[in-house]
């Protein structure tokens, strides 16, 4: 769903009802400002992660959230502004908060929230917990200080689940909370291959990890598409709503072993 421009306030209420047909949850009175979508971005740090990969991730978001195609989508909502936070992790107990919630609403507010990303040392750690991930950005909804018409988890990666609890039980409780989940997987051909490397991490990602009405996922499979791919994702994040019914796992024939990466993990420590 997408609103143009701003929204007279007789209308507003069948907007919402609208919002709601289509996956979004109603507003609850008492809470913060109104915003078209709460978007976290939930980045991997994972050693796997090698550190020029690192840094072309952290600038491809803060290229794309300056952006004048994602502020114009910003722009168009009906409120004209959204909730966005930024966390990095790695294993199920390492999630660190870089932005916490905070609004953008245009260049400014967009350019004050990036210098934050900025500002943050590259860092790396070990293990890869997609669930850890899940179940935190969940607490980071249920805390969340605003009214979004939608609430969207942006997960990238560039490896299966291998640390926490298995990823389709953390995936399952974010669907039922009504959030959806899009996927970023990093697929970049490197000279070597790690222990948790994995053909065909996009197909894990749409059976595994993503959900939700209207989720999606990007592939990276060069570095010159980190800033190209993130820049059309959180553009389609902020200026559609999507409205596909929600797909829980029970429903799906999964066509992918969500249990690989930890197959791998006890493959390694008893080898």
């Amino acid at each position: 769903m997408r609103f143009m421009g701003s929204v007279p306030g007789w209308i507003r209420p069948l907007v919402l009802a609208l919002a709601m047909v289509a996956g979004a949850s109603a507003p609850q009175a008492g809470e913060g400002d109104e915003v078209d979508v709460a978007l976290i971005l939930a980045v991997d740090i994972s050693y796997s992660m090698d550190v020029e990969e690192q840094k072309l991730q952290k600038e491809g978001y803060i290229e794309a959230l300056n952006s004048p195609e994602v502020l114009r989508a910003i722009r168009m909502g009906m409120t004209g502004k959204i909730a966005i936070a930024y966390f990095e992790w790695a294993n199920s107990d390492d999630q660190r908060m870089v932005l916490p919630w905070t609004i953008i609403d245009g260049p400014e507010s967009a350019r004050a929230a990036t210098s934050r990303i900025a500002a943050s040392p590259l860092s790396r750690a070990r293990r890869t917990s997609i669930s850890g991930a899940l179940g935190y950005a969940r607490k980071m909804f249920e805390d969340l200080p605003f009214r979004p018409l939608r609430r969207v988890l942006d997960v990238s990666g560039d490896g299966p689940n291998n640390s926490g609890e298995p990823v389709e039980r953390a995936r399952n409780a974010l669907l039922k909370d009504k959030v959806v989940i899009n996927g970023l997987p990093i697929m970049i051909k490197r000279d070597y291959r790690g222990w948790g490397d994995i053909d065909n991490l996009d197909q894990y990602y749409q059976d595994c990890v993503i959900g939700g009405p209207g989720s999606f996922m990007l592939s990276i499979r060069t570095l010159d598409q980190f800033q190209s791919a993130t820049r059309q994702k959180i553009i389609r994040e902020v200026a559609e709503a999507g409205m596909a019914d929600v797909e829980f796992v029970q429903q799906r024939r999964a066509k992918t072993d969500c249990m690989i990466g930890e197959r791998m993990w006890r493959d390694r420590q008893f080898n």
